[in-house]
């Protein structure tokens, strides 16, 4: 067993954390108290991003990408947890279910999103369907060789920059042992197709700047060539998807943690009461050294999980694992970060009270807890028959 760090990776963690350092945290309490990103700016962050080489890192190197594995690309998200998610985003990282487009969809979705010409959004969840996605009401019908499709998308993270979405639309249904469940199949839509709406969402108080979106189609005609893989596969894709976008949420609540904790630390060592660093009481310090450990566990589960996948070991359970254990760690670390800095940590002088925002919504997207839980749960019981 070895837990160093290859050199390579060591290089890929101190350029990224450097960049968030000199690129994102000067913005940070512009976007906040705007909660908006300004296009220029974006622009800017997505440029240089592609001059060190990390636009696209998560795509193989045949397709323009750096071909980085999991294990590395769990580390490039984990420093960029640090910084606000409204920035960060535009230190591209296409959805990998792209890797799905065939010969003609590549040249014209994947290629450029992995050049960083074209940006992607991904839309799953409705109003009436969140956790329970066979449950999804956007339907197509079948017309000729096109599809017309009808419903309404929520909660469709930074659609608002997207060029194109990846959205997942019912489109039949079949009988299982529990019941009729809907068949989805994922599609690629072009912003400005005629009667597909993007719609600014709902405010929110987690990641301020990082918009959420409405989509809404109205009798929107998609022809079968917008299909992302197979008809009623759409399912299968999101599964292999899901994997990814769980092992980013621990990672990047990994990356905010340990800055949290950077703020504790430091103001523990130097804020004094009673004649002493509060460091120096059990009260404090010991609050310290379960973060602290807390952190390290979320850590090691994380990355942990990513080399299961670099090994091609099963690591459903594992990347769920990491899921839960990460983002609620970051709900602990920085309730006890804003706890050590008493009432100052809740003014806007400090990014702890956005930092503690932030946090909650990680417990909920990508598959809430519970989710997580009951994925863990049948993949222990599953095997004995339970």
């Amino acid at each position: 067993m070895n837990f160093a760090l290859t050199d390579e990776q060591q290089m890929i963690v101190d350029t990224v954390r450097s960049f968030v350092e000199t690129e994102i945290y000067p913005h940070e309490n512009e976007v906040e108290r705007t909660g908006f990103v300004p296009p220029e700016l974006g622009q800017e962050i997505a440029r240089k991003c592609k001059e060190i080489g990390f636009f696209g890192c998560n795509f193989p190197e045949e397709v323009g990408g750096a071909g980085l594995d999991h294990t590395s690309f769990t580390l490039v998200e984990r420093e960029l947890g640090r910084g606000s998610m409204a920035l960060t985003v535009f230190f591209g990282r296409p959805s990998g279910i792209l890797m799905g487009c065939n010969d003609e969809q590549r040249e014209k979705y994947l290629i450029p999103a992995v050049r960083g010409d074209k940006f992607d959004a991904l839309a799953m969840t409705e109003p009436d369907a969140g956790s329970d996605v066979r449950g999804m009401k956007c339907f197509a019908r079948k017309d000729g060789d096109d599809w017309i499709v009808n419903g309404t998308k929520h909660f469709i993270s930074h659609a608002n920059i997207a060029d194109f979405v990846i959205v997942f639309i019912a489109t039949g249904e079949e009988q299982t042992p529990r019941g009729p469940k809907k068949l989805i199949t994922s599609f690629l839509v072009d912003r400005g197709t005629p009667g597909f709406e993007i719609r600014d969402g709902y405010n929110s108080v987690s990641h301020r700047g990082y918009k959420n979106c409405i989509l809404s189609f109205d009798d929107c005609r998609l022809p079968s060539s917008q299909i992302l893989g197979e008809v009623h596969r759409g399912f299968d894709l999101a599964n292999d998807w899901l994997y990814a976008t769980r092992l980013t949420v621990a990672a990047t609540s990994v990356g905010r943690a340990r800055r949290v904790f950077d703020y504790a630390l430091s103001y523990a060592a130097e804020r004094k009461q009673f004649g002493k660093p509060i460091g120096a009481n059990q009260g404090v310090s010991f609050k310290l050294a379960d973060m602290i450990t807390e952190i390290d566990a979320a850590d090691l589960l994380t990355l942990s999980a990513a080399w299961r996948l670099d090994q091609g070991l099963p690591s459903n359970r594992e990347i769920a694992s990491a899921k839960v254990y990460a983002t609620e760690m970051l709900a602990r670390v920085t309730d006890e970060a804003i706890q050590i800095y008493g009432g100052m940590g809740l003014m806007d002088d400090l990014p702890l009270a956005r930092f503690w925002r932030d946090a909650r919504v990680e417990r909920i997207w990508d598959g809430t807890s519970e989710i997580q839980r009951h994925i863990i749960s049948r993949d222990l019981l599953r095997p004995l028959g339970a």
